[in-house]
């Protein structure tokens, strides 16, 4: 017996395939013709059967959630996410993988991975919130750097990460995924510019072929409570004012956004990640 999606080995009677993760009762039917899935592809056209990365959120105790989601023309899902906490603050790292580049979803998967495993250790280990953020980053991109195996054969991604407890915020990125400050009251607040570049254009990214990842990085004292807000271009794209999303609830907040984005055209791959900063 195979997955339906991956065509990985599965025993009879597992509910989730363990490659994979998708659920193997109920796998719904080929959306472009209503064909049934085999070993991957949809036995009928042809189209790749979904993923368990297609569509996924994560919710932590503290209230930080994230979603993310392929979006309506990509075939897979290239962005990634991860959330952690440390010392009492909250962690996100958010990251895109390049199209253009080879197995970009491999590389978003170890930058976030990486991005947040690192913050916890050095916030751990007693670092400042900026100097974790630098570090996080550098080791990111030397993980992602390793998986080339020439510079023609260099995985990519932008990076944008995010450290926020109730007295400061310190958010860190490479390349043209966002960070927004969204206050109670007031407008958004814009704290990256790596996207000042025509659209498309991306002039920063993680990888063995990048001219120069070093991490830009931003620390600020919240003078009022607020959500802050990491993501990637497949939502800021279609945002024209970000703080009419906000919610009490950010789990909440974040599938609105996604859905903004998929009902503006989905166009890529869409990722977000609220987290509430409440001062103490």
């Amino acid at each position: 017996m195979n997955c339906p999606a991956c065509a990985a080995p599965v025993l009879p009677g597992h509910a989730f395939c363990e490659q994979c993760g998708i659920r193997l009762e109920g796998l719904p039917p080929c959306t472009a013709c209503g064909g049934a899935f085999e070993e991957g592809y949809c036995a009928q056209c042809g189209r790749r059967a979904p993923a368990a990365s297609d569509h996924v959120e994560l919710v932590l105790d503290s209230g930080s959630a994230g979603a993310s989601d392929r979006g309506l023309r990509h075939t897979h899902n290239q962005d990634a996410m991860a959330l952690g906490e440390a010392e009492g603050l909250q962690l996100a790292v958010v990251c895109d993988g390049v199209t253009q580049s080879p197995r970009p979803e491999t590389a978003s998967t170890l930058a976030a991975q990486t991005g947040v495993t690192i913050l916890a250790e050095e916030l751990k280990a007693g670092s400042t919130q900026e100097s974790a953020t630098r570090a996080a980053c550098a080791r990111a991109a030397l993980a992602v750097a390793a998986l080339a195996t020439s510079l023609d054969d260099a995985p990519a991604c932008t990076y944008v990460s995010a450290v926020a407890g109730p007295d400061l915020v310190t958010v860190g990125w490479v390349g043209d995924s966002r960070a927004y400050w969204l206050p109670d009251d007031g407008p958004a607040v814009l704290l990256t510019d790596d996207d000042v570049a025509s659209a498309g254009v991306l002039t920063a990214w993680l990888g063995a072929d990048a001219r120069d990842a070093g991490c830009r990085a931003l620390s600020f004292v919240p003078d009022s409570p607020g959500l802050l807000m990491v993501c990637t271009d497949g939502l800021w794209g279609y945002l024209d004012e970000p703080v009419s999303f906000r919610a009490a609830v950010p789990l909440e907040g974040t599938r609105a956004l996604v859905e903004h984005a998929l009902a503006s055209g989905g166009r890529d791959n869409v990722t977000v990640v609220l987290i509430p900063v409440r001062r103490a």
